[in-house]
């Protein structure tokens, strides 16, 4: 077994960082002919920038599935940042049975770039089953609201529409560019977190 984290969204964004009709006026389009296709395009560019950058924009839940705890006093690092709070943390103790850990027992850090759990002084992790994922830390991660999101980010996302609008196939004939891919990236590299 391997104690490499794997993450599963337990409760989406309630909102975008941009809302159609500011995508609208970027476009430069008039009615609602287009208002299906701009909200799918809108949750496709957020899903991108959100993966090239391995953050979460707007508040957002996610389950962290370990095998076991850390060993010894070694911090637990949060996917996904910037981390906003730990929900609950529940494991299959020896006997195979789901506990929920008290939150006495730790401490969380969510100041740190990737979020972090820590013994609290005195404690120590519990014992697990033999068994994968038997640990789960639900946590909340996100900016905020979709005002809080990073310019660069909803700009980077402008960008992208901008160009699936105007290019809709998936190969352009007699076109070579990586302009719009090149200042996306730009845009979003700065803040791009190494996964964990």
């Amino acid at each position: 077994m391997s104690n490499d984290g794997r993450t599963k969204l337990f409760l989406a964004p309630a909102e975008e960082p941009l809302t159609v009709e500011q995508v609208k006026d970027h476009l430069r389009v008039d009615g609602t002919d287009q208002d299906i296709w701009i909200e799918e395009r809108i949750v496709a560019a957020r899903e991108y920038c959100e993966g090239f950058q391995n953050r979460a924009y707007i508040t957002q839940t996610w389950d962290l599935y370990l095998d076991w705890f850390s060993c010894g006093d070694c911090c637990i690092k949060i996917p996904k940042p910037p981390l906003v709070s730990v929900t609950s943390i529940t494991y299959l103790d020896t006997a195979g049975v789901s506990q929920t850990l008290a939150a006495s027992t730790y401490k969380v850090d969510t100041v740190s770039e990737l979020g972090r759990i820590a013994l609290a002084y005195g404690q120590s992790w519990p014992s697990t089953y033999d068994e994968i994922n038997a640990v789960v830390i639900r946590f909340v991660a996100g900016y905020g609201a979709a005002a809080a999101v990073p310019k660069r980010v909803t700009q980077a996302m402008y960008l992208l529409i901008g160009h699936w609008f105007e290019n809709r196939e998936t190969v352009l004939t007699g076109t070579i560019s990586k302009e719009v891919e090149f200042s996306v990236e730009s845009l979003l590299w700065q803040e791009r977190v190494v996964p964990i």
